[in-house]
């Protein structure tokens, strides 16, 4: 018998197999012990034509049996076994019939796991906490500007006392925005797996550890960098916390335009950090990532539109139709490619970073065209194919910042 899940599970009805919503809680026994612990298939869309897709090739073919419900408690958990597959399925309450005669089965309750029961796990879950993937990407937009600052290679103390400072007050950022965000991130499929919703850490302790990790980057910028640079990356927090997670995610669908801003600053503090003033070429980089963004972000949630609809977040994708999404991306991603050759002239760039913005942003024009070509005929986020430009507009930005910090250097 096998001791994982292998797929979903099966309700019979009408002589048909229905397949189960992706919400819904599955539970795997812990090889070598009798202890059960919550599982949830990872399954991005329903199967078509009938087809078993989620299953191994083997359960396929038993899947396509009769499912024998083994037990089914009024107030209870309910049973499902796929003959001979050895997989058994534990739903947390018994199902219920719509007026269709459907069974379904309820939402799954948001514990999956427990608090983290060594101090590596410990450490894991306050580290997913702050967002990595997330701080990579605004320190990918502060070291390149230190360089264009100093026109040259920056001091290597203040390059890491900038990037300390930074990482700490991002994962603060971030971190906060988890403990606001909880409720939501426990209905969505991308974000249900974070620490909270599973419960690693407690919602207090989550809360002492962002303003913690803030305090920490405020004075560690201001002691070791100066104190504008501190202000600037305190405001990206307040901005990205109090305005866009508590005001603007859930009552706007321009939520992540002007919310986008709080993303721009590491461009403003990088260059604060090396000259201790504000100037224009941070500003127009600022720009470039504040119209950046919308695109970019917008076809992530084109992909994940079912998850937005379902915790009620007003994202575009949800609210509009596919079409305008594509129309809007388009606008912004002219946007940004023609803010990003202004730095040229203003800050009297050398030859490759003019040459390299026009040629990175010849294929992430096509990207957003392609997508709005595709969302007049399909409303499929898998039709649309939006990650395509995710992936690519993530690329874009690397690739353009690289060009700003390469440029003082093998240009001048």
């Amino acid at each position: 018998m096998r001791t994982f899940l292998e797929g979903v599970a099966f309700m019979q009805c009408d002589t048909r197999l229905q397949v189960l919503h992706r919400r819904h809680r599955a539970y795997r026994l812990v090889p070598g012990s009798r202890r059960w612990t919550a599982h949830r298939p990872a399954l991005d869309c329903m199967p078509r034509s009938g087809s078993i897709r989620a299953l191994s090739p083997r359960v396929q073919t038993q899947a396509q049996s009769e499912v024998n419900v083994s037990s089914v408690r009024p107030a209870g958990p309910a049973v499902a076994q796929v003959p001979g597959s050895g997989v058994a399925v534990i739903a947390e309450q018994a199902p219920t019939t719509d007026s269709t005669g459907r069974m379904d089965l309820p939402p799954a309750a948001s514990h999956e796991t427990g608090p983290s029961k060594s101090p590596l796990d410990a450490v894991r879950a306050y580290v997913t906490l702050t967002k990595p993937r997330i701080i990579e990407l605004l320190l990918l937009t502060t070291v390149p500007v230190m360089f264009l600052a100093e026109g040259g290679v920056p001091s290597l103390w203040l390059v890491v006392a900038t990037v300390l400072g930074g990482t700490l007050a991002a994962g603060s950022a971030n971190a906060l925005n988890c403990v606001v965000d909880r409720d939501i991130d426990e209905r969505m499929l991308r974000t249900r797996r974070r620490p909270l919703p599973r419960h690693q850490i407690s919602t207090r302790a989550a809360l002492v550890f962002g303003v913690v990790l803030g305090v920490a980057a405020t004075l560690l910028l201001g002691l070791a960098v100066n104190w504008l640079s501190s202000g600037l990356a305190l405001a990206a927090n307040a901005f990205y916390v109090l305005i866009y997670t508590v005001v603007l995610k859930r009552r706007t669908a321009q939520n992540i335009v002007w919310g986008g801003a709080a993303g721009c600053f590491p461009a403003l503090i990088g260059w604060t950090a090396v000259t201790g003033a504000l100037a224009w070429p941070p500003v127009i980089l600022f720009l470039v990532v504040f119209f950046w963004t919308p695109p970019h972000f917008w076809a992530l949630a084109i992909r994940y539109r079912d998850d937005y609809a379902a915790a009620d977040v007003p994202m575009l994708p949800v609210v509009a139709t596919s079409r305008e999404v594509g129309r809007q991306i388009v606008i912004y991603s002219w946007l940004t490619v023609a803010t990003s050759l202004l730095l040229w002239p203003v800050a009297s760039t050398g030859w490759l970073y003019p040459y390299a913005a026009g040629v990175l942003g010849a294929p992430f024009l096509w990207e957003a065209h392609g997508l709005w070509r595709r969302s007049r005929t399909s409303s499929d986020p898998v039709g649309l194919k939006a990650m395509r430009l995710f992936h690519g507009s993530n690329a874009y930005l690397a690739l353009l910042f690289l060009a700003v910090a390469l440029d003082p250097l093998v240009a001048r």
